[in-house]
């Protein structure tokens, strides 16, 4: 893979990451599937290029 293509898949995962950890932040736990301490575990330490905040942005909020 070519090194601009590394940073930009980089910036797009702390981008994703910090939209998904300021969120988890903002919502009570009512609105959060599953428990916020690990989703703030996981977020925080797994390098997943962007999989893992989508996964939460996605699924791990509750709507409404």
């Amino acid at each position: 893979m070519a090194r601009g293509a590394v940073i930009a898949v980089a910036v797009v995962d702390v981008g994703l990451r910090a939209w998904a950890l300021v969120d988890l932040v903002k919502r009570p736990q009512a609105g959060v599937n599953g428990p916020r301490a690990a989703w703030a575990v996981a977020l925080a330490v797994v390098n997943s290029a962007g999989v893992l905040p989508a996964a939460y942005l996605l699924w791990g909020r509750r709507s409404g």
